[in-house]
Formats: structure tokens, C-alpha cells, sequence
């Protein structure tokens, strides 16, 4: 059976902490926490610190879908210049490697383009839940 939840956080960087207790709480016992706050983490913080979310009056929405074998976890924002990428590995910049931990723990994920904004979203193997 598919469930679906949201939750929207002001476009701050202390409410990423926040959106990773809304998280770990919803998956306790029917998915994998540490990745699903590991992913909510990484994308709340992109969404703060690289778009529009992140200006006075922005917000971010997290979303969780529950699957049979997969949990999606996205973040919606409001958009920026920039499309999120992975970064080459060899790269020196401080940062950026966010996308890189949640390629490496989900079963997939991608960036969907909105008319006022996008989303990033990755989805988790739910085994042995």
C-alpha cells in the first residue's frame, strides 16, 4: 500500500535539521533512516544554500512516498540558476559532493523542472522493512 506525506520548512538553514527529524520519524521502523536523513539532509541544504528557497520569505517542501520495495524522498524548491549535477570526483572546490553520497546510496534519482521551481528526488531500497 502507498503512502504519501509533506511537509513544507521556511528556507533556513536550521530547518534542515528539522526536515531530518520529520524524516527519520516517518521512516522509523518501515525504511532505511540513515540514508533517507542522509538524502533530506543534502537536499534541504542544496535547496537552502543554492536557490531561491533560501531567500527571505523562501521555503522548501520535503516529501516522502512509501512504495512496496522503495521509499522516495524528495525536496521541491523554488529554483536558482543553476541544475543540480553531479561533480567530477577529481574536483578540488570545497563542497559539492552531496549528489555524489546519494547516488551512491539510492537506487536511483533525478531532478524533475517545475514552472516555479524543481525537485530532487532519490529512491531507497526498503529491504527487509
Amino acid at each position: 500500500m502507498r503512502s504519501k506525506w509533506c511537509r513544507a520548512f521556511p528556507g533556513l538553514a536550521e530547518e534542515v535539521a528539522r526536515a531530518r527529524h520529520f524524516v527519520a520519524a516517518l521512516l522509523s521502523g518501515h525504511g532505511p533512516v540513515d540514508d533517507a536523513v542522509l538524502v533530506v539532509s543534502e537536499l534541504a541544504t542544496n535547496a537552502v544554500r543554492h536557490t531561491l528557497s533560501g531567500a527571505v520569505g523562501g521555503w522548501f517542501l520535503v516529501v516522502i512516498d512509501f512504495g512496496d520495495d522503495i521509499v522516495r524522498i524528495e525536496v521541491v524548491d523554488q529554483g536558482g540558476e543553476h541544475v543540480p549535477h553531479l561533480r567530477d570526483a577529481g574536483t578540488h572546490e570545497e563542497g559539492g559532493r552531496g549528489l555524489q553520497m546519494i547516488a551512491a546510496c539510492a537506487k536511483d534519482w533525478g531532478v524533475k523542472t517545475w514552472p516555479e521551481g524543481r525537485s530532487v528526488w532519490a529512491d531507497l531500497a526498503r529491504e527487509g522493512v
